[in-house]
């Protein structure tokens, strides 16, 4: 099937804000940005929960940026109140709740550094879970990071967004390079995620998902195969058509897409690859068929399997290396016998051998008769 979205992972974000916070400050970052966390994820699959717990009350100017991200806001009295691992308590039996009543849940991400987790992750690993952790390098536990089936860190997301992003070309109208950039972005993304196959209904997916609102027609196409046809026109992908489906697959970005400094992939490398191994090959085809016709021609005064004769089998290659246009017709048996015997003489037959000219029996004799008339005229008579 071309969208294999049976594959795709449905996740639940638990995220404990409080160790985040003071993770985030402590690696002097100016501010903890949630929504380069949740780009990140979506790259994976869908998220279907998301929940942050923490006391809202000291953290109140993260607020606004969470509710408009859509995340529930779990909130947890002070310590003094609640008891000292109140949040901690809250989310994993919120976690454990989850990965019994939602079975649909494949993935849980647990945002922390605490170690206090790691009995979590073990027992949401038994219920057949796939758990990824995400947290501030400095302020995670080695435990916690060991025990998840993949950790995200949060310095290596920032780094990403810090690259410099595909940039289109200017001549395009402004809503077109939103929508290429939006295709090369996601493409990006599902080879971050090392998948093997592109479909064109993958990278559709994975776009919805990070703009829900898009929609082909918006920017002027009928289909999306006509919106990946039209962007490999201009570069920004490089597509192959699958002989059994008939749906695109994307194999890269193309070089109009490319960040600068980044290199192709290894697939994209390879074909470049090739393609300057068969433009070599086809140089070279080419100084061979141009010095073919010295290489062919006989030395004067040579026989068949004499001293000058060339080795048998290198006029056969260099023709077949040769084009068609190329080929000489060959000669009937009897003109052969009689162009090595002429050869061999010495006499005119030898000169027009040199020549590489061609030789029939009824010239020779014409030939002959002219230079002996008395030879001739016996032959006559």
């Amino acid at each position: 099937m071309a969208g294999n979205t049976q594959d795709e992972q449905r996740l639940a974000l638990f995220i404990d804000f409080e160790n985040i916070a003071i993770g985030v400050r402590d690696a002097h970052y100016r501010k903890f940005d949630v929504n380069l966390v949740l780009e990140r994820l979506l790259d994976k699959g869908k998220l279907l929960s998301k929940k942050a717990y923490a006391d809202w009350s000291r953290y109140s100017d993260y607020k606004r940026a969470f509710h408009e991200a859509a995340i529930e806001l779990i909130e947890v009295p002070q310590k003094s109140v609640g008891g000292k691992n109140s949040a901690d308590i809250r989310l994993v039996v919120d976690a454990m709740d989850m990965s019994f009543q939602k079975e649909h849940i494949n993935c849980f991400v647990v945002c922390s550094g605490d170690s206090d987790f790691s009995p979590l992750v073990s027992k949401l690993k038994e219920n057949n879970k796939y758990v990824i952790g995400l947290g501030v390098k400095n302020s995670t536990s080695d435990l916690l990071i060991e025990n998840c089936d993949e950790f995200i860190f949060y310095e290596d997301i920032v780094r990403v967004q810090q690259r410099p992003l595909p940039v289109m070309s200017g001549t395009l109208p402004q809503k077109l390079q939103d929508c290429f950039s939006l295709l090369a972005d996601s493409v990006l993304a599902l080879q971050r995620e090392n998948k093997e196959i592109l479909w064109g209904s993958m990278v559709k997916e994975t776009m919805k998902r990070k703009r829900p609102s898009f929609n082909e027609s918006y920017y002027g196409f009928r289909t999306f195969s006509h919106l990946l046809e039209d962007a490999q026109k201009r570069g920004i992908v490089t597509l192959r058509r699958d002989q059994r489906s008939g749906s695109y697959i994307i194999e890269d970005i193309g070089p109009a897409a490319r960040p600068e400094g980044s290199a192709p992939s290894e697939g994209a490398a390879a074909a470049e690859a090739a393609a300057s191994e068969s433009e070599a090959t086809r140089e070279r085809s080419g100084r061979r068929r141009r010095s073919r016709g010295g290489r062919r021609t006989r030395p004067a005064g040579a026989t068949a399997g004499g001293p000058g004769a060339a080795p048998a089998g290198d006029e056969g290659d260099d023709d077949a290396e040769g084009d068609e246009g190329h080929r000489e017709t060959p000669a009937s048996p009897a003109e052969t016998r009689v162009e090595v015997s002429g050869a061999a003489g010495g006499g005119p037959d030898a000169r027009s051998a040199e020549r590489g000219q061609g030789f029939s029996l009824f010239s020779w004799l014409r030939r002959d008769a002219a230079a002996d008339p008395a030879k001739g005229g016996g032959d006559q008579g």
